[in-house]
C-alpha cells in the first residue's frame, strides 16, 4: 500500500498498532488497512468496542476537569495514543489556560502527529516513551521544561496497562512514576479486566493477542486496585466504567465495557 504523508518512514505498514486501532474506533484518520482489519474482526466479537473507546474518553477527560478544577495545572498522559478532539490539554485550558501537559506514547505516528498538532505551543509536548521503561521518559528535557515534580501533578493512565503483561512488571512501572509524584498529586486508571464478561468478550481478547504485536493482559479488580497504593481513591472509587458516565442508560449492563476505572490523590 501507498505511505500516506503523515506516517514516519520507519513505520512497518504492516503491523497493526494499540494507538492506531484505538483510532480508527474512535472514527480517526491515522491507522491503515492492517489496524483496521483487526479492529472488524475485534468487533465482530464485541461490537461496542467503538462505544468502549469513546467512554474511556469521556472518563479520561473527566479525570482531568477533576483534577483542575482541584488546582492541578500539570498533566502526563501516558499511552496517550494519537490526538482526538477534546484532548487533554484542550480540556485542562478550559479551567486553566497556564497548564501544562506532556503526552507520552511508543507508538511512532502518535508521536509524529502530536508534534505536528501542537507545534507552536509551548505549554504542551508529545514525547516518545514506553510505561514499561518510565525511568527513561522521565529523563526527557522536553518532560522536564514543562512538568514540576516539586509540585502536584496529575497523571493519567488510560487503557494503557492492560498492555503491560505481568513480566514487565506493571506494578513496578506505576511506583516508578508516582514515586516522582508530590502528596496531593492524582492518578486516573482505566484497565480491562476480564470480571464478569462473557465468552464472546474473552474469545475478542484471545483474537487480539494471536494478532497483535501488543497483547493484553486483563486483570482483576483486586489487582487494579493495587495500582491505586499509597492514593485515596476519589467517589465513586475504583468501579465499572459505566458508573463514570452521567449519561449511561437505564437498565445497561454496568460490566459491559470490560473495564474498572478509578481516580486517587495521593496521601501525605
Amino acid at each position: 500500500m501507498d505511505r500516506p504523508e503523515w506516517a514516519p518512514p520507519d513505520v512497518d505498514l504492516n503491523t497493526p498498532s494499540a494507538a492506531r486501532v484505538w483510532d480508527f474506533f474512535l472514527d480517526g484518520a491515522h491507522n491503515f488497512a492492517v489496524d483496521r482489519q483487526v479492529a472488524a474482526e475485534a468487533i465482530r466479537f464485541k461490537p461496542d468496542l467503538p462505544e468502549l473507546a469513546r467512554a474511556v474518553r469521556a472518563f479520561l477527560r473527566h479525570s482531568v476537569r477533576l483534577m483542575a478544577h482541584a488546582g492541578i495545572d500539570q498533566f502526563i498522559d501516558v499511552g496517550a495514543g494519537l490526538p482526538t478532539v477534546g484532548n487533554v490539554h484542550e480540556v485542562a485550558a478550559r479551567v486553566n489556560p497556564q497548564a501544562r501537559v506532556v503526552y507520552i506514547d511508543r507508538d511512532p505516528v502518535a508521536v509524529t502527529h502530536g508534534k505536528a498538532m501542537l507545534a507552536g505551543n509551548d505549554r504542551v509536548a508529545a514525547i516518545a516513551g514506553d510505561i514499561r521503561d518510565p525511568a527513561a521518559f522521565l529523563k526527557s528535557p522536553e518532560l522536564s521544561r514543562l512538568i514540576d515534580f516539586d509540585r502536584p501533578v496529575g497523571l493519567l493512565l488510560c487503557a494503557v496497562l492492560h498492555f503491560v503483561g505481568d513480566d514487565a512488571d506493571p506494578a513496578g512501572c506505576v511506583a516508578t512514576l508516582v514515586e516522582r509524584m508530590v502528596p496531593g498529586s492524582y492518578l486516573a486508571i482505566q484497565h480491562a479486566t476480564h470480571d464478569a464478561q462473557s465468552a464472546n468478550t474473552i474469545q475478542m481478547l484471545k483474537y487480539w493477542n494471536s494478532q497483535s504485536p501488543e497483547p493484553m493482559t486483563w486483570r482483576t479488580r483486586t489487582e487494579i486496585a493495587a495500582f491505586f497504593h499509597g492514593f485515596t481513591l476519589t467517589e465513586p472509587g475504583l468501579v465499572e466504567l459505566t458508573s463514570w458516565l452521567p449519561d449511561e442508560p437505564a437498565g445497561a449492563d454496568p460490566a459491559r465495557f470490560a473495564s474498572y476505572a478509578g481516580i486517587g490523590r495521593k496521601n501525605p
